[in-house]
C-alpha cells in the first residue's frame, strides 16, 4: 500500500505522513517547540494530524529520538538544504489560467534556460520580466532546468535533494506557480527538467528514512535509486507523486526527464511506462496535453515507442545525435564522442533516420550500437545546436558563437529550425550572446567542494587546451561570468535575433512546414557540404538549401520546369550581415544556384 507523503495543510490543520520502514519511533517537531508522535502502519508510513500545525511553520521529523532530518517530501525549505521544512498550502495560490488549453510536443519551439542564469535578478520573476521577448522572438514552450531544492543558491540544478521543494533562492513554491500562470497568459507552455536518476551528494538524507536506494546498481553518481529491489514500490510511489505534483498542483506542462538511460528498473512494469500511463491519465483528465521527454543516449527506440510495441510510452526524447553530426560539421572538432561524427553522411543520416548509430558498429563506443527509430515520427525528437550540457560540459562553457563565425551561427540556427523536428534553442543563442555558460556549485562542505573541483578538471579531459585552467566551479565568479549579458541591441545581435524570427515564422507560417511526417520530408546530400531538405505538404513546398562547405556550391533544383520558386530567406544577405549573394529573387524549376560558403537559402514554390 503506497501513500502520498510530506505535510498536507488544508482545512486549518496539517497531516505529516513520512515513509520510514526501519524506524522504531518517529516524531514530527514544529517550530522547533511541539512534539508530536506518529503512528506507523505495516508499510512503513508513519502519520499524524496536528491541528496546531499552520502553512508557514518550520518543523523536523525525528528518527528513533535522536536525528532530527527535513522532510523528504518538503515543498520548501527556507533556509537550504539543512534546515528545516516548511508547511505549505498549496492551494492558497489564485490561478488566472482557466483557458489554457496546452500545446502538443509536435507543435512545440522549445527554449531551455537555467532561472539562476538568465537574468541579473536570478529568479522567477526575471524570468516573468524577458517573457515578451521571448513571446515576439515565436517561442511558445520554455524548458527550465531543474529548480529542486539544491545546496546554496548556484547551481545547474542536478545536484537537488529535496525533489517536492522550488528552490528558495529562486522564489519558491508561489514564484514558480506565478511563473508557469504568466507563461500560459502569454500562450507558452513550461516543461520542468526533473531528476529521477540520482540525488545530489549534500544534505541528501534519504538514507537516514529508508532504502531509497540500492547497491544492485550503480550509476555515474554513486548509488542507483531503487526502481526494482525490495521496497521499491514506495520508492517509485515517491516519484511518481513528485511528478504528478508538478503536472497538476504546479500546472507544469510536460517534464524532461534527465538521463533515463540511469534509471535502473529490471522489473516486468517499467518505472517510466507507469509514469506515462499517469500522465496521460491527468491529460484526459485536465483536458490538456501534457509531455514526457526523455533524455537517453542509448538510441534505444522503446523508450519512446507505445506499451503495445513494448515500449515505455515517453511524448518523445532529446536527440543528442543530431547536435554531435552539426557540431563536428561546423568546428571540425574530432575529440570524445565527437570521433564518431564528423561527416557529411552522419549529419544526412541524422536529418533522414534521426539515430546516426541505429544498429552499426561505433568507433568510439568500440561495439555495434543502437536500433532503428524510422517507425518513429519526427516529432518525438528534440533537436538542437547547443543545450546547457554541450555548452556547459566544455571545459570553458564556451557557446558556439565563440567556435565558428557569424554565418556558420546562422547556418547552425536554420539547420535545426527548419528540419521536421521538434527544435530548442539555447538561452542567448537567439542573439548570439557570446558569454560562457559554465558549471557551478555552492556546496558548504571544504571535502565536497574540493571533490567537484578535481572532478571538473578531469572529466572533460579531451576539451582540455594548453595554457587554460578550469574555471572554479565554487566561485562565484563563474556564476557570475554564466549569467547572460542580454546584449541585443549591438548590431550583430539584433540582425542575429531578426534572423532567429524570420526562421520561427517561416516554421510555423509556411504551409509546406505544417507536415513533418517522414514520407513528407525528403533529404538530398553531397559529400563536399550540400544538404538539401525538401519539404512538402499538398500542393505546397519548401526547399533549404544549406551549405556547409568553406566554398560556394552549385545546387540545381531539378524540379518540374514548369514551376517557379522565390527566395524567402538567404542568410547571405546584408539584412542579416552577410557577404551579399548575386541570388535572384525568382528562380525556375531547373535553375541553378550558388550557395555561398557556411549559408543557407530557402526557396518556396509558387503554384504554376
Amino acid at each position: 500500500m503506497e501513500k502520498p507523503v510530506g505535510a498536507f495543510y488544508q482545512n486549518n490543520k496539517t497531516k505529516f505522513n513520512v515513509w520510514a520502514p526501519h524506524c522504531k519511533q518517529v516524531n514530527v517537531i514544529i517550530n522547533d517547540q511541539h512534539k508530536v508522535k506518529l503512528t506507523p502502519d505495516q508499510f512503513g508510513y508513519w502519520e499524524a494530524e496536528v491541528p496546531e500545525a499552520k502553512a508557514g511553520d518550520l518543523y523536523f521529523f525525528e528518527l528513533d529520538g535522536k536525528t532530527k532530518r527535513p522532510d523528504p517530501a518538503s515543498l520548501s525549505q527556507p533556509e537550504g538544504v539543512h534546515g528545516p521544512s516548511q508547511i505549505v498550502n498549496q492551494e492558497s495560490y489564485k490561478w488566472s489560467d482557466s483557458t489554457w488549453k496546452g500545446i502538443p510536443m509536435s507543435e512545440m519551439i522549445m527554449y531551455e534556460l537555467h532561472v539562476g542564469t538568465f537574468t541579473s535578478e536570478h529568479n522567477f520573476e526575471g524570468v516573468i520580466s524577458k517573457l515578451d521577448h521571448l513571446k515576439e522572438l515565436g517561442v511558445n514552450t520554455i524548458e527550465i532546468m531543474p529548480v529542486a531544492q539544491f545546496p546554496g543558491s548556484r547551481n545547474w540544478g542536478y545536484d537537488g535533494v529535496y525533489p517536492f521543494a522550488v528552490q528558495n533562492s529562486y522564489g519558491g513554491v508561489d514564484g514558480l506557480k506565478k511563473l508557469v500562470d504568466h507563461c500560459h497568459q502569454m500562450g507558452i507552455a513550461v516543461v520542468l527538467d526533473v531528476v529521477y536518476n540520482h540525488m545530489g551528494p549534500e544534505g541528501n538524507y534519504l538514507n537516514d528514512f529508508g532504502p531509497y536506494f540500492t547497491d544492485k546498481y550503480s550509476t555515474p553518481w554513486g548509488k542507483a535509486l531503487n526502481f526494482d529491489d525490495a521496497y521499491s514500490d514506495q520508492v517509485r510511489a515517491y516519484f511518481l507523486q513528485n511528478a504528478l505534483m508538478w503536472l497538476d498542483d504546479f500546472h507544469i506542462d510536460g517534464l524532461r526527464l534527465d538521463a533515463v538511460h540511469a534509471i535502473k528498473d529490471f522489473g516486468a512494469r517499467h518505472f517510466l511506462l507507469e509514469l506515462s500511463e499517469m500522465a496521460t491519465e491527468l491529460s484526459e483528465r485536465r483536458k490538456v496535453p501534457l509531455t514526457l521527454i526523455g533524455e537517453s543516449d542509448l538510441n534505444d527506440n522503446r523508450y519512446i515507442s507505445s506499451a503495445e510495441v513494448g515500449g515505455y510510452g515517453l511524448s518523445g526524447q532529446w536527440i543528442d545525435e543530431f547536435h554531435h553530426a552539426l557540431h563536428a560539421q561546423l568546428t571540425g572538432e574530432k575529440d570524445g564522442y565527437y570521433s564518431d561524427f564528423g561527416e557529411m553522411h552522419h549529419l544526412a543520416k541524422a536529418y533522414d533516420k534521426t539515430y546516426v548509430y541505429d544498429g552499426i558498429y561505433s568507433p568510439h563506443r568500440k561495439k555495434t550500437f543502437g536500433n532503428s527509430a524510422e517507425n518513429n515520427p519526427f516529432s518525438q525528437f528534440v533537436v538542437f545546436s547547443q543545450n546547457h550540457d554541450q555548452v556547459g560540459n566544455r571545459m570553458m562553457g564556451d557557446r558556439l558563437s565563440q567556435l565558428v563565425s557569424y554565418e556558420a551561427l546562422k547556418l547552425a540556427a536554420a539547420s535545426y529550425l527548419l528540419s521536421p523536428y521538434v527544435p530548442m534553442l539555447y538561452m542567448g543563442e537567439e542573439y548570439a550572446e557570446e558569454k560562457p555558460f559554465q558549471y557551478f556549485v555552492s556546496h558548504t562542505d571544504p571535502d565536497l567542494v574540493e571533490a567537484v573541483r578535481k572532478g571538473r578538471s578531469q572529466e572533460f579531459a579531451y576539451f582540455q587546451k594548453e595554457g587554460l585552467e578550469t574555471p572554479d566551479p565554487q566561485s562565484e565568479q563563474t556564476f557570475d561570468d554564466s549569467t547572460l549579458s542580454w546584449n541585443v541591441k549591438a548590431e550583430k545581435s539584433e540582425a542575429m535575433l531578426n534572423f532567429y524570427k524570420k526562421l520561427i515564422n517561416i516554421r510555423t507560417q509556411h504551409s509546406a512546414m505544417q507536415s513533418k511526417d517522414r514520407g513528407h520530408c525528403a533529404f538530398q546530400s553531397t559529400e563536399d557540404g550540400l544538404i538539401a531538405m525538401r519539404r512538402t505538404n499538398h500542393d505546397h513546398l519548401l526547399i533549404a538549401i544549406m551549405n556547409f562547405s568553406s566554398s560556394s556550391l552549385d545546387y540545381s533544383l531539378s524540379e518540374n520546369p514548369a514551376y517557379s520558386f522565390e527566395v524567402l530567406l538567404d542568410s547571405s544577405s546584408s539584412e542579416y550581415l552577410g557577404p551579399n549573394s548575386n541570388l535572384q529573387t525568382k528562380y525556375a524549376g531547373e535553375d541553378k544556384l550558388s550557395i555561398n560558403s557556411e549559408s543557407v537559402v530557402v526557396l518556396s514554390m509558387n503554384t504554376p
